[in-house]
């Protein structure tokens, strides 16, 4: 499994935070910036992280800016993304297991680092459920 990661400037800190969670436990990552907290357009971070996962070149990503909300209209707006902004850890499970999200997006503003941690755990250690879900999902791309 290899994770894409980036953020805005509001998502720096937050964003380097989950790097050494990463680091710390031997999970495989490529960083998409941005690089510093100076300001920066979030929509062009989310596009990198999704089409990294567009072309199978990473298996999931996690998008960081201030609240969660742009990354996360950001990164639907590209085909076959599925993100899922995520505040809480039971958000990050639900996501993956019924709606087999391919991206969760967080709000270094509103959510901990701790939590933010915990979320991204949730959300990497479960596996999509298919099943009934499998056809609600499939509907996603013909919207």
């Amino acid at each position: 499994m290899i994770v894409s990661i980036a953020s805005d400037h509001a998502g720096y800190d937050l964003k380097e935070i989950i790097k050494d969670y990463f680091d710390m436990n031997g999970i495989t990552y490529k960083d998409f910036g941005t690089y510093s907290t100076e300001s920066v357009d979030y929509p062009v971070y989310a596009k990198k992280v999704c089409a990294s996962i567009q072309t199978e070149e990473t298996d999931f990503g996690i998008l960081v800016c201030g609240t969660g909300i742009g990354m996360c209209i950001a990164a639907n707006k590209q085909r076959n993304i599925r993100a899922a902004l995520c505040c809480d850890t039971y958000s990050a499970k639900m996501a993956r297991l019924h709606n087999d999200a391919n991206i969760i997006t967080i709000g270094s503003r509103v959510t901990g680092s701790g939590l933010a941690i915990d979320i991204v755990k949730i959300f990497l250690s479960t596996d999509f459920e298919g099943g009934r879900h499998s056809g609600r999902v499939n509907m996603f791309d013909s919207l």
